[in-house]
């Protein structure tokens, strides 16, 4: 089956072709002779209530350099296209959520989006770990710096961040004594004026903040543990930290059940758990990561398992 796949990313002469999961889906969809349209956000835009695209066709080659084609762009309706992935990093913004209601349009005339637009903006990637409090840590989700402030007397040990971050984007690592509990959190609120998650630390972050994907709510077998360098708390590659491959635990398994069933029933077909120790930290939907690396370790095709899904789908 030939389907015509769109990707919806960053703008591909910036990437790292060695790391980077969206290439490796275009690499993955290729080999299939899938025709693939490249877009970037500003790309897709809706003419009265037809969802459109200035789009490009792209191929690709598996190379450190010269690792793309384009092809001037056309304008298509993006339900002329069987598959999109949105594969835009964040920030979660107006913008983000503004092409998730025109890739809700081309859904409803047909064409499938990974992942769906509707998930994208309820599942927020650090709040949507409270829907399963048995697998998480204690933690508290507020603006104000009182109530946290409480939260550190109780936990003595907390991680604050962003919940529209990224990489480890602005996380610190806060306890009772720390002298600059008060600015941390002025700047992370700014003020009081944004929300944050705060979360109990977790010393097993020293053995790896596990990567786990999920390929329609089922876990890839093996995990990417991500070791923050030395003297640092977070493990995000994008931070310095490195990463070592595993396998999933007992554990990792079991947090893998209690999540993916719920993955599958809001059309999230690649998702990204955050495992540190016993703990689900954090469920990435948006443009989950460590698909070259885990390949490259245990001679898999992650990117090819989720092209034979999203056929599947679309055959359905």
């Amino acid at each position: 089956m030939q389907l015509k796949l769109g990707i919806i990313m960053d703008p591909i002469e910036s990437i790292k072709t060695y790391k980077d999961s969206s290439f490796a889906m275009l690499i993955a969809a290729q080999k299939r002779r899938w025709p693939l349209c490249y877009m970037q956000q500003s790309d897709i835009y809706m003419n009265g209530a037809t969802a459109m695209a200035q789009a490009q066709r792209i191929e690709v080659t598996d190379s450190p350099e010269n690792w793309f084609t384009l092809q001037p762009p056309e304008t298509i309706k993006l339900a002329s296209l069987d598959a999109i992935l949105m594969r835009k990093d964040p920030p979660f913004d107006i913008e983000y959520i503004t092409s998730s209601y025109i890739l809700e349009m081309a859904e409803r005339e047909g064409s499938l989006i990974i992942n769906k637009p509707a998930s994208l903006r309820d599942a927020n990637e650090k709040m949507f770990i409270t829907h399963f409090p048995q697998c998480c840590t204690p933690m508290m989700i507020s603006s104000r710096a009182s109530l946290i402030r409480q939260f550190i007397d109780e936990q003595q040990d907390i991680i604050v961040k962003p919940l529209d971050g990224m990489g480890g984007e602005s996380i610190f690592r806060l306890t009772p004594d720390d002298p600059n509990i008060s600015v941390i959190l002025e700047t992370i609120t700014r003020h009081g004026s944004k929300t944050i998650m705060a979360q109990r630390y977790i010393p097993e972050i020293n053995e790896g903040d596990k990567r786990i994907l999920l390929i329609n709510g089922e876990p890839i077998p093996y995990a990417l543990a991500r070791i923050p360098a030395q003297g640092e708390t977070r493990g995000n590659l994008a931070a310095g930290g490195s990463g070592t491959g595993v396998e999933l635990t007992e554990r990792d398994r079991w947090i893998c059940h209690q999540v993916g069933p719920h993955l599958r029933e809001m059309g999230i077909l690649f998702a990204g758990i955050d495992v540190i120790g016993e703990y689900l930290t954090e469920i990435n939907i948006t443009s989950p990561t460590c698909i070259r690396e885990l390949d490259k370790q245990f001679n898999l095709d992650i990117a090819g398992q989720l092209m034979d899904c999203i056929e599947q789908r679309v055959a359905q």
